[in-house]
């Protein structure tokens, strides 16, 4: 499982151009599942992605969570996150996840989200999705399982 936390001031998903999802301050995180991936590594990882501190203290640290800043989180659903690009100029798929299992997976990510957090939004599996977004800092990590 790859997550790829980005700060944002703000961010927003369009389907077929309408706006499925929008947030202000808080963290837009990219997901992408592998095909060695298993369910039970979704609540470990979505704890991980809502308590990863990337939000600045009063002393200018990165010292606070989504939760201690009372911000949002939008997940999008990314399979390009997961391609293996080590080899050549294309990137390649046999690393990723079924698409099927990886629908099922993020159906569980966002539920598990939502159980631990009440600010969760996200896009639309499988879509042509345009995602917008204000990275503030920028501030960019990526989480692996």
């Amino acid at each position: 499982m790859k997550g790829l936390i980005q700060r944002v001031s703000q961010a927003s998903v369009h389907v077929s151009g309408e706006c499925i999802a929008h947030i202000d301050q808080g963290s837009l995180i990219l997901i992408g599942f592998q095909a060695d991936d298993q369910p039970d590594q979704i609540p470990r990882f979505v704890d991980k992605l809502i308590k990863y501190r990337i939000f600045s203290d009063e002393q200018g640290r990165m010292n606070k969570n989504i939760t201690d800043i009372n911000g949002q989180v939008l997940f999008v659903p990314q399979f390009t996150l997961a391609a293996d690009t080590k080899k050549g100029l294309r990137a390649g798929f046999s690393t990723s996840l079924a698409p099927e299992k990886a629908e099922h997976y993020f159906d569980a990510l966002i539920h598990t989200a939502k159980e631990s957090y009440s600010k969760i939004y996200a896009g639309e599996f499988g879509a042509n999705m345009q995602v917008s977004l204000i990275n503030d800092g920028p501030v960019t990590f990526l989480i692996e399982m």
